[in-house]
């Protein structure tokens, strides 16, 4: 006989509202600490509750027809339409299935000389003394690697440009919709969710950060029909002029259905380009921007880094081979997505009654499985808050149990660019770390926003020191 979910401590709704609209990662952190493994509360007539469980997380992952994407996702379809991302059902598995060669391990590795490359030049351009947003660097190299790869196109052509700031636009309209502004401290990387982390994101022109919402409303509408144009216009060129095998969108366009010999359309191929544009450059730039914080507060860890690439580089670039050898900068890297994880959760809507943990979860009801929470979990990890490659050793992965670290999700809806992601990561932190050490600018201020990706406001500034 199931329970009802009701019976289960939770927080006061009155409470739990001004919380959570305070400070979300703050108000997930102490309901995982104060209440049960499962628990509820409710904003207005709708039903939510946090799992800490890592079966359950599991369980609801797993069961893409159950437990849907939730409504919160719904302010991306004008920017995302019906992609990987966004889309559920049969049509979702149709196109998860065209896309899944496209990301074959092969075809990935054949993107890493681009981004060892791409880093390359970006460093060009660098010189010791100089003072940086890594941020705005990162998100702004990651994109100029994501549009090579999507369209064999440097960031600087036009379309590109076009592309970037639709993106841009889009994605500042968004995190509108998500209000305040806590603050923390760059060198406290310790108890945060004791702190407002509350923020909001992304480099734009000062233009639009001192425009109203109307203005707003009207600059995303045109963003997105600039991105739809540009796009299109792509596409519509690919099929009069032929595609090429080189690039994503080549790839995407030849691909057919093993079932009825049908290709993507134009509306899929703009929905599945607009996704990894944004996927496949937003999580890799926040993962290597925090990266580069914690680095610069862990000067030990610094060094060990800079032990390995010369022990296994010896000052040449890194390649695809070299991937297997870097051993603790994948260290590193999982241990910045576990402190920072890309996305900090991921909702599903259950789509009947059913049951969790011998309690009945209404039909309608958003279920909550937040990275944030789980990744800092003192039952899991061994001083939750402290940056620790090392902790990855002897496979600590493996023995986690499932629903514990999933910087990319899991189950059938896992990220599906997610090699491509850890693999540029990779890459980059090495290409980098060989040539430049970052340290931050003293007495910044570091704003967290976790909306859509979890990101610094202002950017982060660091002092650029030659190695």
């Amino acid at each position: 006989m199931s329970l009802n979910l009701l019976t289960l401590p939770h927080p006061n709704g009155r409470t739990a509202i001004a919380d959570y609209s305070r400070d979300r990662l703050g108000f997930m952190t102490r309901c995982a600490r104060e209440f049960e493994e499962i628990v509820p509360f409710q904003f207005g007539d709708g039903w939510y509750c946090l799992l800490t469980n890592p079966d359950q997380i599991t369980e609801v992952l797993k069961d893409r027809l159950l437990f849907v994407k939730a409504k919160d996702l719904q302010m991306l379809h004008g920017l995302l339409g019906t992609g990987l991302l966004t889309s559920e059902g049969d049509f979702w598995l149709r196109q998860r299935r065209l896309a899944q060669p496209v990301f074959h391990q092969q075809r990935i590795h054949s993107y890493g000389a681009t981004m060892v490359d791409y880093t390359q030049r970006m460093l060009q351009t660098w010189q010791g003394g100089q003072i940086q947003d890594v941020h705005e660097a990162m998100m702004r190299l990651t994109l100029n690697i994501v549009m090579k790869t999507l369209f064999d196109q440097d960031v600087a052509d036009g379309e590109a440009n076009h592309i970037a700031h639709a993106l841009d636009v889009a994605m500042y309209w968004a995190d509108q919709q998500d209000e305040g502004e806590p603050t923390l401290t760059p060198g406290n990387v310790g108890p945060w969710f004791q702190q407002s982390l509350k923020a909001i994101t992304r480099i734009l022109p000062r233009s639009l950060q001192s425009t109203g919402m109307e203005d707003m409303d009207r600059q995303y509408q045109e963003a997105i029909a600039l991105l739809d144009e540009t796009v299109y216009a792509m596409i519509h060129h690919r099929r009069t002029h032929g595609t090429s095998d080189q690039d994503l969108l080549g790839m995407l366009m030849q691909i057919e259905d093993a079932d009825d010999g049908s290709r993507m359309t134009d509306k899929q191929l703009r929905d599945e380009v607009a996704t990894l544009i944004l996927a496949g450059h937003e999580t890799t730039a926040n993962t290597l921007s925090w990266t580069w914080m914690l680095l610069a507060n862990h000067p030990h860890v610094q060094q060990k880094l800079d032990a390995e690439l010369k022990t296994v580089l010896d000052g040449r670039s890194p390649t695809v081979a070299d991937l297997p050898q870097l051993t603790y900068t994948h260290w590193i890297t999982k241990e910045a997505m576990r402190l920072y994880p890309p996305i900090t959760e991921l909702t599903r809507e259950a789509t009947q009654d059913c049951e969790i943990g011998g309690y009945t979860i209404p039909k309608g009801t958003t279920l909550i499985a937040s990275q944030w929470v789980m990744h800092r979990h003192p039952r899991y990890f061994t001083e939750p808050e402290v940056f620790n490659p090392e902790r990855w050793d002897n496979d600590l992965e493996k023995q986690l149990p499932r629903g514990v670290y999933f910087p990319f999700g899991d189950g059938p809806r896992v990220c599906i660019g997610k090699s491509f992601a850890l693999m540029e990561a990779v890459l980059i932190l090495a290409t980098i770390a060989q040539k430049f050490h970052l340290e931050l600018i003293p007495h910044q201020i570091i704003k967290l926003q976790s909306s859509i990706t979890l990101r610094p406001k202002n950017g982060i500034q660091v002092l650029l020191k030659q190695v």
